[in-house]
C-alpha cells in the first residue's frame, strides 16, 4: 500500500444510545430514542425489573438527540422533533439525555486508541481523526486492534476508514456501518466513492446539493465528470474548485492533534412559548443561568472570551442573533450576563419566543486573558 498518508477517522456507533444500553442492556435490538428529561428516567419495579417511558407518551417541543438502529429504521434520526417522532415510532422507548456518562466513556475510548496512535484530531464527544503514517503495522491489523482497543475499554463498538487523506476516511467510515471497518486508496476512488450520492461528502451541505442536483449532479462521479466552468458559473470559483478536488478524492489537511474551541454556548428550548412581559421573571432567571453555564464551561476548559453573543428563537420560527466585543477576555458569569443583557437590548422584543441561547467566542486560555489585563466589567454596570 504506497500512500504518502495513512489517515483513519473513527466514529462511535450511535454512540449515545449505545452507552445507554450499557446500563440498559434488555433494550437491546429494540428501538431506542434518547432526548428525554428527568421524567423520563426509568422506574425500578419491586420485581427489580425497569418500567420505561414510550414515545407516545412523550409531551412537550424537544428534539431527539440520537437514536439506535432500530428506532432509526422506523424513520426517527437525531435533531427530529420529539413530537414527530413519536408519529413515527410511538412505542419506542424513550430515555433521559446523561451527558455525563457519554463524556466518561467519550474520554475512555479516546484514551484506548491514544495507547496505539498518539496523533489525534478531536472532532467531538464520538469521532476523531487519527494520523496512522508512522505507526507499525498492516493497514488492516492496524484498525482492528484500535477497535478491539476500543472495545475493550468501553464494551462499545466503533466503524473506522482508513485512506490516503481525511477526506476520503470520513467517507468510508460511514460505508460499512454499524461496526465497520473499511480501506479505500486512490484506486478505489472510481468504484467506491463515486456511486454515491454528493450529500455523502463532507462540506455539502442540504443548499449546495440542492443545487447540484438541480444541475443533474446526483452523485459524486458526475460531480467528478462535470463541466467545471458550470460549477464556477453556479457556485463561484473557490468552491467550483474544492468540488473538483474533493470528487476526485483529493484532500491535503493535516490531522491537526491540538485545536483551539472556536465558542462555548448554552441554549434552551421552552415547554411552552414565552412572553417577555408576562413570563418575565421566569425568562430573566433561564438568561441568567445560561450565563453562568457558559462560564462553567470556560472554567472547566480553562478559556476567557471577548465576545458575547445571544440567540432568540421566536414562536414563528424566525431567528435573531445579536453580539457584544468587551474590551478585554472575561470569564466572569456577572459580566457575560450584562454583556448579554446589552445585547438584548438590540433585539425587537414584541413576540413570543421558543428558544433563547447564550454564546462566548473570541476565546483565549486564562493565561493570555490574565496578560491582556482586566475584563473591565465596570463598563456594564449600569447595563
Amino acid at each position: 500500500m504506497d500512500w504518502p498518508r495513512r489517515i483513519a477517522h473513527l466514529d462511535m456507533d450511535a454512540f449515545y444510545a449505545s452507552v445507554e444500553l450499557l446500563r440498559y442492556p434488555e433494550l437491546r435490538g429494540l428501538p431506542v430514542v434518547i432526548g428525554g428529561g428527568g421524567r423520563h428516567q426509568p422506574r425500578e419495579l419491586p420485581d427489580g425489573s425497569r418500567e420505561f417511558s414510550r414515545l407516545r407518551d412523550y409531551v412537550g417541543r424537544g428534539v431527539i438527540t440520537t437514536s439506535t438502529y432500530e428506532a432509526r429504521a422506523l424513520g426517527v434520526f437525531s435533531a427530529m422533533g420529539t413530537m414527530k417522532a413519536a408519529a413515527l415510532a410511538p412505542d419506542a422507548i424513550l430515555l433521559p439525555v446523561d451527558f455525563d456518562s457519554y463524556r466518561k466513556y467519550s474520554r475512555l475510548f479516546k484514551a484506548a486508541v491514544a495507547s496505539i496512535a498518539p496523533q489525534i484530531e478531536d472532532r467531538g464527544i464520538d469521532e476523531i481523526y487519527l494520523d496512522l503514517t508512522e505507526v507499525e503495522g498492516e493497514t488492516r491489523e492496524l484498525a482492528q486492534r484500535i477497535k478491539d482497543a476500543v472495545r475493550a475499554a468501553t464494551g462499545l463498538s466503533c466503524s473506522i476508514g482508513v485512506a490516503p487523506n481525511k477526506l476520503l476516511a470520513k467517507i468510508c467510515s460511514d460505508l460499512e456501518k454499524p461496526n465497520g471497518l473499511t480501506v479505500v486508496g486512490y484506486d478505489d476512488v472510481p468504484a467506491r466513492i463515486w456511486p454515491l450520492q454528493v450529500r455523502k461528502v463532507n462540506g455539502i451541505g442540504p443548499k449546495a446539493e440542492k443545487k447540484l442536483v438541480a444541475l443533474g449532479i446526483d452523485t459524486v462521479g458526475q460531480l467528478a465528470s462535470a463541466d467545471p466552468s458550470l460549477l464556477q458559473e453556479h457556485f463561484g470559483l473557490n468552491y467550483a474548485e474544492w468540488l473538483q478536488r474533493i470528487s476526485h478524492g483529493r484532500d491535503e489537511r493535516a490531522v491537526a492533534t491540538r485545536s483551539e474551541p472556536k465558542g462555548v454556548s448554552r441554549e434552551t428550548t421552552f415547554s411552552r412559548d414565552l412572553h417577555v412581559k408576562r413570563d418575565r421573571a421566569e425568562l430573566s432567571e433561564i438568561f441568567t443561568r445560561l450565563c453562568q453555564k457558559v462560564a462553567d464551561d470556560l472554567a472547566r476548559k480553562r478559556y476567557a472570551g471577548r465576545t458575547v453573543g445571544i440567540k432568540l428563537r421566536y414562536a414563528d420560527f424566525r431567528t435573531v442573533t445579536r453580539d457584544l466585543t468587551l474590551p478585554a477576555p472575561t470569564a466572569d458569569a456577572a459580566a457575560i450576563r450584562r454583556a448579554a443583557g446589552e445585547c438584548l437590548r438590540r433585539v425587537p422584543l414584541d413576540d413570543r419566543l421558543r428558544l433563547l441561547g447564550v454564546r462566548m467566542s473570541a476565546l483565549c486560555t486564562l493565561d493570555e486573558a490574565a496578560k491582556a489585563g482586566p475584563a473591565q466589567g465596570d463598563l456594564f454596570t449600569n447595563l
